[in-house]
């Protein structure tokens, strides 16, 4: 399946592109995919079926400008079965297990870069492909509230990251994702229907503006009650109050890019080719009164720890307060759980400013138990459900 892997080292080279130059290299990324065959075989071979026929289809496209057409309406369709296939597996099974999903994707990626039909794509071809192909698999082309529901919301998970450490790891936010996705929710007779995406750990994605491209439709509808964005954190469940604009973690994303970034050098992230501009801290408007009152093993913290190059770390007790900071850590991090959260907020302020917007962050885990998970991913349902008399 990989005609040629890059060595590890080369994943440096990824910091402004998502994808490989040569059609003919699979990311650092997706050389992992051959890793988990061969350590999680049971997991990585769920979507066999739907590989080997994109594989076979694959094969009859030829190398000219009307293959290229059809090329691109076979991998959006082939994307779109994967996410809808791996949601109704986990709702179905009641698997609480988000690693199909993933490695999944990585296979049919692989599949994909390195076929002759790839080949023929020019370099921005091929980019503009790829990015079709990862937003179609994450579910981004199937949020469609359906259910007539008082109320609606949009939650986004995250991939699995630091495989490097533990090539089983799962993601807690990308469960609650998977699981909730077409779900309806009621509280106090009113009902909400919940549509989901998933998030790739990946900086470069970001700043090709990933986060925009799947967020923007949505808060331009005005047709969304409340926007959460999920991914895994610390001991207890976090609501980050304050998110900041600048990355300063010195932990790698999912192509082992290192940003260059840290404590003593916070960086600002890129929005394509610019730097992303907004202020250094912004403030959350999830209803944190009724999200804390969620019953369930782990205590739910209004989170408010920032760090600033100018006074270090501290708890804020309003934005007002952090006027003229520089941003080091926001209660997310500097990592993309914090950049996450703070692009949507930016676009809340852009487009719907009384809109509840804000971040979850879920208890950790090291490594996959049914149980640990299952108890996080049912506590966030909670979390949603006493949300929406306040909504």
């Amino acid at each position: 399946m990989f005609k040629r892997i890059l060595p590890l080292f080369i994943g440096t080279l990824f910091s402004s592109l998502s994808y490989a130059s040569s059609p003919t290299y699979v990311t650092v990324e997706e050389a992992k995919a051959y890793q988990a065959q061969q350590e999680l075989p049971e997991i990585s071979k769920q979507f066999n079926l739907l590989i080997s026929d994109f594989t076979k289809q694959l094969q009859t496209y030829q190398a000219n400008k009307q293959g290229s057409q059809k090329l691109t309406a076979l991998v959006i369709s082939t994307a779109e079965q994967l996410w809808q296939q791996a949601i109704s597996h986990l709702q179905t099974k009641q698997t609480f297990d988000d690693r199909a999903l993933y490695w999944g994707r990585l296979q049919l990626a692989t599949v994909l870069r390195t076929s002759p039909a790839f080949h023929y794509l020019n370099k921005q071809e091929q980019s503009e492909l790829m990015f079709q192909f990862e937003l179609a698999s994450r579910g981004n082309n199937d949020v469609s509230f359906t259910k007539n529901t008082d109320k609606k919301i949009l939650l986004t998970g995250f991939d699995p990251f630091f495989l490097h450490r533990n090539i089983a790891q799962s993601n807690p936010s990308g469960i609650a994702a998977m699981t909730f996705d077409g779900m309806v929710v009621e509280h106090n007779g009113v009902t909400a229907e919940i549509q989901t995406l998933m998030v790739p750990v990946r900086f470069s994605d970001f700043d090709q503006g990933m986060i925009e491209t799947m967020l923007t439709p949505v808060f331009k509808s005005n047709d969304i009650d409340m926007i959460t964005t999920v991914s895994m954190g610390r001991s207890d469940f976090d609501l980050e109050r304050f998110p900041g604009l600048r990355r300063s973690s010195v932990a790698p994303g999912n192509l082992g890019v290192y940003t260059g970034a840290n404590s003593k050098n916070p960086l600002i992230p890129y929005l394509h080719d610019k730097l992303l501009t907004g202020p250094e801290f912004v403030e959350f408007s999830l209803p944190i009164t009724a999200m804390k009152q969620a019953k369930g093993k782990y205590k739910i913290n209004d989170n408010r720890s920032v760090e600033t190059l100018e006074q270090g770390k501290f708890d804020a007790t309003s934005l007002a307060q952090l006027d003229n900071q520089t941003a080091v850590q926001g209660g997310g991090g500097g990592y993309l759980s914090n950049e996450i959260s703070y692009r949507s907020i930016l676009l809340r302020d852009k487009y719907q400013p009384q809109l509840p917007v804000g971040h979850i962050h879920t208890p950790r885990i090291k490594e996959w138990k049914k149980q640990e998970v299952t108890d996080i991913v049912e506590q966030i349902k909670t979390m949603l459900t006493q949300s929406i008399s306040a909504l």
